[in-house]
């Protein structure tokens, strides 16, 4: 994947997942667990080309990278407000929420420069970045879950 596409769909991704939390959504299954697997699995395959001719700090970059972006993912599932509706379970981002992505957004911008400044000519980064959103989301998604769960909030119905 060209790094300037790569860059286009995370936009995209995100653009989609923090409109939808600004303006509140119902959380139904699919939402909760569609765009976290399709991001992990492209991903995974975009980082089986490039993790052969990775360095040792490279990939313990990726891994430290990956461990705040989840920690990012969980903050931002404890600061979604989420409310029992007719329909089931709704979530809307609060302004933590909004806070907590400029962060991650930081964070995973930062780590490119960094690992690009430190490794000029590895390509991880820039494979890793369907992975790390799906992996920031997929964390989010996992504590809004298991808030809903201890809420007792039933998640909404699948859309027809």
């Amino acid at each position: 994947m060209s790094a300037l596409l790569g860059i286009l769909i995370g936009l995209l991704v995100l653009v989609r997942v923090i409109g939808r939390q600004v303006t509140g959504s119902l959380v139904t299954q699919k939402s909760l667990v569609v765009m976290p697997l399709i991001l992990l699995a492209v991903g995974v395959l975009s980082l089986s080309s490039a993790v052969h001719s990775a360095s040792t700090g490279e990939l313990a970059f990726l891994a430290l990278d990956c461990v705040v972006l989840l920690g990012c993912g969980l903050a931002r599932g404890a600061s979604i407000r989420l409310t029992q509706t007719d329909q089931g379970l709704f979530q809307k981002g609060t302004v933590p929420t909004l806070l907590l992505w400029l962060l991650t957004i930081g964070l995973r911008v930062g780590g490119s420069f960094a690992s690009a400044a430190l490794w000029p000519h590895g390509g991880l980064s820039k494979a890793a970045l369907a992975l790390t959103i799906g992996i920031t989301i997929g964390a989010q998604n996992a504590m809004i879950y298991r808030r809903s769960l201890a809420m007792d909030i039933p998640l909404a119905a699948q859309r027809a």
